[in-house]
């Protein structure tokens, strides 16, 4: 199974957000992390997926809001 594309909405104080990088880089799995705090282009593209908050992690074509180790693992190999 091919590596699904990672993308990693954060911002600099965010605790959720430094233990999803934190878990993605134990477990090896490549991201991009686009910080909406610093980088005006992440900041829109999170306002165009309608979400409220920080961490959103895009897995592939799916979207996981907050960072849960379960859900991330049903959405990574789904």
């Amino acid at each position: 199974m091919p590596a699904k594309r990672i993308v990693l909405y954060t911002t600099a104080g965010c605790p959720h957000c430094k233990r999803a990088k934190a878990f993605l880089a134990r477990e090896g799995i490549a991201f991009r992390e686009m910080d909406v705090g610093r980088n005006p282009r992440a900041r829109k593209e999170l306002e165009r997926l309608g979400a409220r908050g920080v961490p959103v992690l895009l897995i592939g074509d799916a979207r996981l809001d907050g960072f849960d180790e379960k859900r991330f693992w049903r959405l990574y190999r789904a």
